[in-house]
């Protein structure tokens, strides 16, 4: 947990009232995320192993969180909405997401 805090700046502890907040667990499976059942996107389980993001960017916690505030700038063609989420709440969801 304190390397994926280091690697991102963010709190894992404030994110799974974010996951909840922006509707990603509507679309996500996310480990730890009570209700983040969601069968639309890729399962977040497991994340830190990937090697890609999205299968678009490299597997790096500024891509991540780049990602996160701004999918559709990456990719056209993907189904991720752009949510609003701010910089640092993405911070706090990569932060979890690295550490589960």
């Amino acid at each position: 947990m304190a390397a994926a805090v280091a690697l991102t700046g963010g709190d894992p502890a404030r994110a799974p009232a974010l996951f909840r907040r922006y509707g990603c667990s509507g679309c996500h499976t996310i480990p730890g995320v009570p209700g983040a059942d969601g069968q639309t996107g890729a399962p977040l389980t497991g994340l830190s192993k990937h090697v890609y993001i999205a299968g678009v960017l490299e597997n790096r916690s500024d891509n991540l969180i780049a990602w996160i505030v701004s999918p559709q700038s990456f990719s056209s063609q993907t189904a991720m909405p752009t949510t609003g989420i701010s910089e640092q709440e993405a911070k706090d969801l990569a932060a979890y997401l690295y550490a589960h």
